[in-house]
């Protein structure tokens, strides 16, 4: 079975975030938009036509999560990453923001110090300042081009009594998947500080051929402390659908879990949530496959284009999902010319790496869930931009940037 990836799908007018929303974001309407972390291809078929079944049903009232929908995520885990999950184990809720709120919630109290490893996904940062916790940073390391956890400073926080981890994995944004033995020494100082790892793992089927994502649960052992998010959402493009798993094996943890979600009135979903989360893992292996290949392709055209035309941006090789992390430091504009120069000068929208942190400084992040003509568009009219601004006088460049800038001659 084929399908397309190229064909462009409209989805100005659809409330669409990423589209609808840009305008108001970015300060203008002509604008490629290459920012949320959703993708512009159609879902697989067989979503759409159970939501079709569904909805010719016309009561859309309060739904359980079935049966068939608890053995279609635990059949996909077990035949993607040979992870065996009871189903006891399992909660669910509207997504992993949510879920990371609630995880905060359910296992620190006030005041507790909850360790992020930065740059990292905005909600990352907000469910433990928002809840009264302390945030504290173990900057990633990046080294020859490659983003490392530094394990060194991991235990020093660790051992300064923090109560909780908050681990992406595969990490957003910088495209890591961690490897075995990563994840083997995050449990070790884990268990030495009695830390809980929550494992945000909703990328975990986006991987590029040759590395192998393992979920952190699946090298826990007695006495460690994990609990995993999973979700269809970024795997299938439904996200706006709204629906996670959580999979806690401490039924102490379960309960606290519970008992937050509770609090948040968020134990409840909404029907067509329930039937695309199902139709996802029992029939979407097919459509997934062949989008790693598609955006296997984009990635290789990506890199490419960046070598041999605009090599004063950097890509941090990604490992896994399709967001990239561009290195743009070469081109010695600050964070808000940077941002300037993208949406104004090259009409492209994408998300400033300083969302993403103090760490994100000098970075973009760039979606490639999109039809290769529109990233070819892209990438070609931040060429062009990148010309007539290298072109430019100083006088020029302090006319179109908040800031006069010096532009440094690209790397050879």
């Amino acid at each position: 079975m084929s399908f397309d990836f190229d064909t462009p799908i409209s989805r100005t007018g659809t409330a669409s975030v990423k589209y609808d929303g840009a305008p108001a974001l970015f300060g203008r309407t002509e604008l490629i938009p290459l920012w949320v972390a959703d993708m512009d291809f159609a879902a697989p078929v067989e979503i759409t036509r159970a939501l079709v079944e569904r909805a010719s049903h016309p009561v859309y009232g309060y739904t359980l999560y079935p049966d068939s929908m608890i053995d279609a995520i635990l059949s996909w885990m077990k035949k993607r990453n040979g992870w065996e999950i009871k189903r006891e184990w399992l909660l669910f809720c509207p997504g992993v923001v949510t879920a990371l709120h609630a995880t905060v919630l359910a296992v620190t109290q006030p005041g507790d110090r909850v360790i992020v490893q930065t740059p990292v996904y905005a909600p990352f940062y907000s469910c433990v300042t928002t809840t009264g916790r302390e945030l504290v940073h173990n900057p990633l390391l990046l080294q020859q081009g490659r983003y490392h956890i530094d394990f060194e400073h991991l235990e020093q926080c660790a051992a300064q009594g923090a109560r909780l981890l908050l681990l992406c994995s595969p990490h957003n944004p910088v495209g890591r998947v961690w490897t075995r033995s990563e994840l083997e020494r995050v449990l070790e100082i884990a268990h030495r500080h009695q830390l809980i790892v929550l494992s945000d793992e909703i990328h975990a089927d986006l991987i590029y051929p040759g590395i192998r994502h393992s979920p952190l649960a699946t090298l826990a052992g007695e006495g460690d402390s994990v609990i995993t998010a999973l979700a269809p959402s970024k795997t299938f493009n439904i996200p706006g659908l709204g629906l996670a798993a959580l999979v806690v094996p401490d039924s102490l943890q379960r309960g606290a879990l519970k008992n937050a979600f509770e609090q948040l009135h968020v134990q409840a979903c909404n029907p067509f949530s329930i039937v695309a989360f199902e139709a996802a893992y029992v029939a979407g292996e097919r459509w997934l496959e062949s989008l790693l290949v598609y955006l296997q392709a984009t990635l290789d055209f990506v890199r490419d284009y960046l070598v041999k035309h605009l090599p004063g941006i950097v890509l941090i090789e990604p490992e896994g999902t399709y967001l990239l992390w561009l290195d743009c430091r070469q081109l010695g504009l600050s964070d808000k010319a940077l941002k300037h120069f993208f949406v104004q000068e090259a009409g492209v929208g994408l998300s400033p790496g300083t969302l993403f942190g103090a760490a994100g400084s000098g970075f973009m992040r760039m979606n490639i869930g999109a039809p290769r003509a529109i990233i070819a568009k892209a990438l070609e009219q931040t060429r062009l931009a990148l010309e007539v601004l290298r072109k430019g006088s100083l006088a020029d460049q302090a006319s179109v940037l908040p800031s006069a800038v010096v532009l440094k001659p690209p790397s050879t």
